[in-house]
C-alpha cells in the first residue's frame, strides 16, 4: 500500500461534492493517488453532513465502519459539516479518528494529512478555524464538482439569513461570495473540458455579491458569465432565497438563452404564522405576485421547491394553507420534509412538538398531492418536443434529462434508442410518469 493514497467519501449535498472534490485537486496535486477501494488507501476521508439528524447519523455510521476496518499504517480525517459543528463530539464518538477538520478550511487537507502522518497523537488533530475565507484562500482549487457533461459550480459559500430551523449559519458562518473573474475563469475550463451543463450552487444563490458590495449580484453574475463564455449550453441556479428574486433577475434569465428556464426557489411553507415562526419571509402576496411575474416573463419556466412539515406550532389549519398553496400553484418539483429538531439553532426553544406520527401523515398527503400535480404537469408536455441532455445507455434505452431536471434531485428522459452520451439531442416526449418522460429521439431541422 503506498504511503500516498486516499480514499475519499463525499456526504450530503451537491455544495458538499464541490468541496470534497476540491480537497481532492489539492491532494492529486501533492502527489497523491485517489484509490477507489478504501482497504489500499493510506488515508482515509470522509466529508461528512451534519445538517440534519439523519445525516448526522449517516456520517457517525460510515466514519465509524471506516474507524472498524481501519489497519496498520491507515488514518481516518472526519472533514465538513458534522465535524465543524460538533468537533470534540465526533473524536468521542469515533475513536478510531485521526483528524478533524471543519468545513470552513477544506482547503487545508494536505497540511491535516500530513500532520496526522506524523506519528501516533494521543487525540486528533483537530483543525477548526472559526474564519470562514472562502474565495481569498483556496489554494487555485476549482470550485466544481463534474459529473459527466454536467458541473456544479460554487459561487459562495456560508449563508447570513436567520431561518429558525437551519444550522448552516452555525457550520458555514456567514456568506462569503467568491470574486466574479474565479467564477468565470472555471466556467471557461469546465467548457473547454466539454462540460455543457453549468449548475450554479451556494447555500443562498440570491445572496451573491452582497459581501463585495454588489447590488442584483446574481444577475450581474449571470451577465457576465453568459457574455463571457457564450458557447455554455445550460446555465442552471439553484437554492434562491423568497424576496430576493428581483426583476432584474426574471429578465435576466428570461432574455439569456444559456440560463435555464428553471429556478430552485425554497419556500418553506405558505402560511404566514409558520413561516414567523420559521423566521422566513412571511409575505405571501409577493409570493404570489412574483411567481405570477416570473411565469408570464419567462417561457416554459419550470420551477422547484420545498417545504417543510411538522414545524413547531403548526396547526392543522397552517398545514391546509400549505396544501391549498401547492394544490393551486402547481409546482413542476417539490421536496418536502418532516422538522428535525436541532439543537442550537433558534427554533430549539420551541422543542419538537408535532408527533411523528402527525409529521409522517401530513408528508405523505402533500406528496401524493404533489405526485398527481407531476403527473398531469408531465402529461402537458406528452407531443412536445424537447431538447435533452444523453447522461446514459443501457439496454437500448438512452437515459438523459430535460431544462427542468436539475441533477440527482429531479426526474429522467428515457428515450428510445442510443444517443451519444454527453450530447443535447431534441427529443420528441411520447409518454409520461410522475417524474420521468419517455420519448423517442426527433429528426433535428435541417438548416438551410
Amino acid at each position: 500500500m503506498s504511503k500516498k493514497t486516499f480514499h475519499l467519501i463525499s456526504l450530503g449535498c451537491a455544495k458538499n461534492t464541490v468541496d470534497s472534490d476540491s480537497m481532492a485537486q489539492l491532494l492529486l496535486r501533492d502527489g497523491y493517488r485517489s484509490m477507489d477501494d478504501p482497504d489500499k488507501a493510506a488515508v482515509l476521508i470522509v466529508n461528512t453532513c451534519g445538517f440534519i439528524g439523519p445525516a448526522k447519523e449517516e456520517s457517525y455510521q460510515v466514519l465509524g465502519e471506516l474507524a472498524q476496518a481501519k489497519h496498520k499504517g491507515q488514518v481516518l480525517i472526519a472533514a465538513g459539516c458534522l465535524t465543524q459543528r460538533y468537533g470534540a463530539e465526533v473524536a468521542q464518538k469515533v475513536p478510531g479518528v485521526d483528524g478533524i477538520l471543519g468545513t470552513r478550511r477544506w482547503m487545508d487537507i494536505v497540511q491535516v494529512v500530513n500532520e496526522v502522518r506524523k506519528g501516533a497523537h494521543p487525540e486528533p488533530v483537530y483543525h477548526l478555524p472559526e474564519a470562514a475565507t472562502v474565495g481569498s484562500d483556496e489554494n487555485d482549487a476549482l470550485r466544481v464538482s463534474v459529473a459527466g457533461a454536467s458541473a456544479y459550480l460554487k459561487v459562495a459559500d456560508g449563508c447570513r439569513r436567520p431561518c429558525a430551523f437551519c444550522a448552516i449559519p452555525l457550520i458555514k458562518g456567514t456568506a462569503v461570495s467568491r470574486p466574479v473573474d474565479l467564477i468565470i475563469n472555471e466556467a471557461r475550463t469546465l467548457r473547454d473540458a466539454g462540460v455543457r451543463e453549468l449548475v450554479l450552487i451556494a447555500q443562498d444563490t440570491t445572496d451573491y455579491g452582497h459581501d463585495l458590495g454588489m447590488k442584483d449580484g446574481l444577475a450581474v453574475l449571470l451577465e457576465q458569465l453568459t457574455d463571457s463564455v457564450p458557447d455554455m449550453d445550460w446555465i442552471r441556479i439553484m437554492y434562491a432565497y423568497p424576496g430576493y428574486v428581483t426583476d432584474r433577475l426574471i429578465e435576466v434569465m428570461a432574455t439569456r438563452k444559456q440560463i435555464l428556464p428553471y429556478l430552485d426557489i425554497p419556500l418553506q411553507h405558505a402560511h404566514p404564522e409558520a413561516l414567523k415562526r420559521m423566521k422566513r419571509p412571511a409575505n405571501m402576496d409577493w409570493v404570489h405576485k412574483t411567481l405570477a411575474k416570473m411565469r408570464a416573463t419567462i417561457s416554459d419556466l419550470s420551477i422547484r421547491t420545498t417545504f417543510i412539515v411538522g414545524y413547531p406550532g403548526e396547526t392543522e389549519e397552517e398545514y391546509q394553507a400549505l396544501y391549498d398553496f401547492v394544490r393551486e400553484t402547481r409546482f413542476d418539483r417539490v421536496g418536502a420534509f418532516q422538522f428535525s429538531f436541532e439543537p442550537e439553532t433558534t427554533s430549539a426553544p420551541l422543542g419538537d412538538p408535532v408527533p411523528a406520527a402527525v409529521k409522517q401523515e401530513r408528508y405523505e398527503r402533500l406528496m401524493e398531492l404533489q405526485q398527481n400535480i407531476s403527473l398531469q404537469v408531465n402529461q402537458s408536455y406528452v407531443g412536445k418536443t424537447l431538447d435533452v441532455l444523453i447522461e446514459g445507455f443501457d439496454n437500448g434505452i438512452s437515459v438523459g434529462r430535460s431544462y427542468r431536471d436539475a441533477p440527482e434531485i429531479d426526474g429522467m428522459v428515457l428515450v428510445e434508442g442510443k444517443a451519444k452520451v454527453g450530447e443535447i439531442v431534441p427529443v420528441k416526449i411520447s409518454g409520461a410518469m410522475a417524474y420521468d418522460l419517455t420519448g423517442v429521439l426527433a429528426q433535428p431541422l435541417i438548416k438551410l
